[in-house]
């Protein structure tokens, strides 16, 4: 990174999104965004305030354009061979390959074998294993922090969405991404009260904000952890 550049993040809608900062002699504030992300260029004298509201003001071209850059430079696939290894829960799981009726076997030490018919069918049942996992935990979640907190489980619907990680609606219920399964429980459990709050207060307004240290005190912490996380979980 280069001298006066400072790495900062601002939440927009739904996303934590970070970018790089760099004052200088220029006259007014700018934003770019290329392969590394999002860049802001701004006067000396402008205060954070100032910048980061120029940020939300285009908060929709923001993300668009990330989103662009996002798909155009693609992730690198996973290649499912016998023993390849991914996380679960922040866990490193290895995958074995056998030969059978296109079904996953979880061990009881949490091992996952997957039988499959053919070598190209490995992706499929490999997503459907864990997004079956996904789904159990993400309700056991939502029902430990909804009853604690005396709100209604509200439905519960797995996504595959690129760049959320959860929505709520307050007719159909909250929408996970599946992918969480690949991070730490503290990061699922900060995504789920999230959109749990959202039942209380459909905004993100301070008191969306106090709901949510209400039903997981520590999210400050755990939300810059998903942020240096980011998004690159395995593909295939």
């Amino acid at each position: 990174m280069a001298t006066g550049e400072t790495p900062r993040s601002i939440t927009l809608g739904e996303r934590i999104v970070p970018y790089v900062l760099n004052r200088s002699q220029r006259r007014t504030i700018g934003l770019s965004i290329d392969d590394r992300g999002l860049r802001v260029g701004a006067p000396r004298r402008s205060s954070l305030r100032e910048i980061e509201a120029l940020i939300s003001q285009h908060s929709e071209w923001v993300l668009l354009k990330m989103d662009e850059w996002n798909r155009r430079r693609g992730a690198k696939l996973l290649e499912i061979v016998d023993g390849v290894q991914l996380p679960l829960l922040g866990a490193p799981l290895e995958v074995r390959l056998a030969v059978g009726n296109n079904r996953a076997i979880w061990s009881a030490q949490g091992g996952l074998t997957l039988c499959l018919r053919s070598p190209s069918d490995a992706g499929r049942v490999l997503e459907k294993a864990l997004r079956e996992k996904a789904r159990t935990l993400f309700f056991e979640r939502l029902t430990f922090y909804a009853e604690g907190h005396g709100l209604t489980v509200p439905h519960l619907t797995l996504s595959a969405a690129r760049t959320r990680w959860g929505s709520c609606s307050l007719k159909t219920g909250i929408r996970l991404n599946w992918r969480l399964i690949h991070f730490p429980l503290p990061i699922i459990d900060y995504v789920v009260t999230h959109e749990l709050a959202h039942l209380r207060e459909m905004n993100h307004s301070p008191r969306f904000w106090a709901v949510v240290a209400q039903l997981y005190p520590n999210f400050r912490t755990i939300r810059t952890e998903l942020k240096r996380l980011g998004a690159p979980y395995p593909r295939w």
